[in-house]
Parts: structure tokens; C-alpha cells; sequence
């Protein structure tokens, strides 16, 4: 409830039990399009360049979103002020989004992309601010990551007037200084609602598996006979399989281990490694094997060239990686059958070199089953209690 008075201020408080808002859901669905545009200029030129590109581009569109993630544990998105703020980050993520294709190789799209970019972790940093008004501390975090937001936008201008190694050494310096912030200056002061978090979390992990369902229906050539078909069932058996991983138990054990964390330092910095940090390499595992489909379904009856074979079984296995790292970080349990998948996974890369495209995305996605399956089989007394705990939340 607001407070007498203090109707046209934001403040820092928790959002115990909270869920995701529509105001978020809307706010996502730019990223959906920034994904596609990912997939896009990885797959410009079919260049292990563009590959590369791709995720660096994706490492800051997701840093950009993380930031959002952060800032509606702490700010109401149904008030007036933050609507418009987060209305305004949406046109920016949608301009980052459309420059994307050309951002490594057009100094006016690189441009405009970085002053995007700056729109929207300003938008965010402000927010932020007004909500630290009366909170020291979290008024020192958001001063860290400000800081580190200054250094991130300038060296991706900087980018804009260079090309080749420089450049890409560039963004990946931007990009790092931007994330280390709230890792070296610490957690302290930060808020979180961990119920909320993690939800938001799931459901980013959710539209980047939609992208792999458009990117099967987007490789689709003019002609349809059996074995395009046959290829797009098997799609969608592999994506229904990845979501299965991720949603199945592991990511219920983790919400719940955040929401059991007494709020403070160590529940921050939970939230911080596992879903912040962690959920980079979750997402970018799907968007790569999403960019492999799509390539797969464009050529059904022909071998997934070098590229392709690696991002479907190299991104599935940085998909399964990213869970081992998560839950690690998280629950505190190391799974050495995922670690096994995915070594797996990479196995299969010389085999996608030779088989028909039809026949590599059945191999993964049996590769996928197959550990769900066994997954199933000997945690299933984890699993029932976690699905307990889960409706009673």
C-alpha cells in the first residue's frame, strides 16, 4: 500500500510474493525480436565471424534485460512513472533489436545501436536512482553500475569507428566491464523478491526456446514433402526436450533454494551468479541450436555443413553446461549425467558432417530424450517433492 503522502515517489521495497507482471511480459516480447535479429546476422555471411558476433551482440541485449529482471524486484512496474520508463527501454531494445544485422559492418546502424543501448541502461540506472533516494546502500550499488554502464556504452561507440579484431575486442570488453560491476563492487544493498526472480528467469528461457520454434517454420523452403515435416516434428521434439530439462526439476530446486535464502549478501549474490551471470550461456545454448535448425530445415536431405554441425551440438551442449553450472552455483549438486549429455552432444559433431540434416536433429534430440528419460527414472522421489513444493508456491 502507498504511503499517505508519498504517492509520487518510488521506493525500494521487496515485492514479497509477487508475480510477473503483464507490464514485463510486454516489456519481453522486444526480446524476442532481438533474438531472431541474433540468429540473423550470425547467419549473414555463414562466417564463424558472424557466429562470434552473434553472441556478443546477445551478451549485451541479455545484460540489458537482466537489468529490468533486477529493477522489478525493487520498483513497482504498475505505477505510473516506472510504465513510461519501461515503455521508453521497450523502443530502445526495439531500435538495438533492428540494427543488429548491421552492426558490426555500418558505422550508422553501430551508432544508433549504442545510443539505443545508452536509452535504455539510462532509463533502467534512473529508475534505480529514484528508488535509492532513501536507501544509502542500494544508492552505492546503482552508483557501481552506472559507472559500469559509462565504460560499456563509450567502448561500443568507440567500436562503431573501428572494424575487424578491434572491434570485436571492443564489445567484448564493453561487455565485460558492464557485467563486472555488480560483481566487483559486491551486492550489498541490493534487493530481491526471489519467487519473482526466478520467474522472470523462466519465462526469458521460455521465449528463447519460442525462437527455436520460429527458426524451424523460418528455414522452411517453398517446397514441402515428408522429410521437411518429418524434420520439423523432430524440432519440436528436441525444443520440447530442452524445455523439459530446464523446467522439469532443476529450476524448481533452484527457486526454491533462493526463496529459503535469507535476504541479504548471499541470496544476492546467488541471484546474481546463477541467474544473471549463469542464464547467459542457457540462453546462448538455445539461440545456437535454433540458428543450427534453421539451417537444417532449409537443407532436410544435405549434411549440416562445419558451422551448422557445431552450433546444434556445441549449443546444446553450453545449453546443458549452463544448467550444470546453474544448479551447481545455486543448489549446491553437481551433475556429472548432464555433463556426460553433453560431451555427448559434442560427440555427435562429425556425425552431423556426414548424416542427412533430418537424420542430426534426430540424433540430438534422442540424445536429449535420452536423458530426460533417465533423468525420470532415478530422481523421480526429487521430482514428486519438487512438484509438491512448487504447488504449494
Amino acid at each position: 500500500m502507498v504511503e499517505p503522502g508519498r504517492h509520487h515517489r518510488i521506493h525500494a521495497s521487496r515485492r514479497d510474493g509477487a508475480t510477473v507482471t503483464p507490464l514485463e511480459l510486454f516489456f519481453d516480447l522486444v526480446f524476442v525480436l532481438a533474438l531472431t535479429r541474433c540468429s540473423g546476422l550470425m547467419g549473414s555471411e555463414h562466417l564463424w565471424r558472424n557466429v562470434a558476433q552473434g553472441l556478443l551482440v546477445l551478451g549485451v541485449l541479455w545484460w540489458a534485460w537482466v537489468g529490468y529482471a533486477w529493477l522489478t524486484s525493487v520498483v513497482d512496474p504498475d505505477e505510473w512513472l516506472p510504465r513510461v520508463v519501461v515503455f521508453v527501454a521497450m523502443a530502445g531494445m526495439l531500435v538495438m533489436a533492428i540494427c543488429v544485422p548491421h552492426v558490426f559492418d555500418d558505422q550508422a546502424f553501430a551508432l544508433a545501436f549504442a545510443g539505443a543501448y545508452a536509452v535504455v541502461r539510462i532509463a533502467h540506472i534512473f529508475l534505480f536512482a529514484i528508488a535509492a533516494e532513501d536507501d544509502p546502500d542500494l544508492a552505492r550499488a546503482v552508483t557501481a553500475l552506472a559507472g559500469g554502464m559509462v565504460v560499456g556504452v563509450s567502448l561500443i561507440v568507440v567500436a562503431a569507428f573501428c572494424d575487424g579484431w578491434v572491434q570485436g575486442l571492443l564489445w567484448f570488453l564493453a561487455l565485460a566491464a558492464d557485467m563486472a560491476a555488480p560483481y566487483l563492487f559486491g551486492s550489498d544493498g541490493w534487493h530481491l523478491e526471489p519467487a519473482h526472480f526466478a520467474e522472470r528467469h523462466g519465462l526469458i528461457v521460455i521465449i528463447a526456446l519460442g525462437e527455436s520454434i520460429v527458426a524451424l517454420g523460418a528455414g522452411v523452403a517453398d517446397a514441402l514433402d515428408g522429410t521437411v515435416i518429418v524434420t520439423a516434428v523432430l524440432g519440436v521434439a528436441l525444443a520440447a526436450a530442452m524445455w523439459w530439462s530446464y523446467f522439469d526439476v532443476g529450476s524448481v530446486l533452484a527457486a526454491r533454494r533462493l526463496v529459503e535464502t535469507p535476504a541479504g549478501q548471499v541470496q544476492n549474490e546467488m541471484a546474481r551468479d546463477g541467474y544473471s551471470f549463469l542464464h547467459y550461456p542457457i540462453v546462448a545454448g538455445i539461440v545456437l541450436v535454433a540458428f543450427g535448425l534453421h539451417h537444417a530445415l532449409a537443407h532436410v536431405t544435405e549434411p549440416l555443413d562445419a558451422i551448422a554441425s557445431v552450433t546444434v551440438g556445441g549449443g546444446l551442449a553450453v545449453f546443458l553446461l549452463g544448467q550444470v553450472a546453474f544448479k551447481r552455483r545455486v543448489v549446491g549438486t553437481l551433475s556429472h549425467h548432464r555433463i556426460a549429455a553433453a560431451a555427448i552432444a559434442l560427440a555427435t559433431i562429425p556425425l552431423l558432417r556426414v548424416a542427412d540434416a533430418w537424420v542430426d536433429v534426430g540424433v540430438v534430440a534422442f540424445v536429449m530424450w535420452g536423458l530426460i528419460g533417465y533423468e525420470v527414472w532415478r530422481y523421480g522421489d526429487v521430482r514428486q517433492e519438487a512438484r509438491r513444493w512448487e504447488s504449494s508456491h
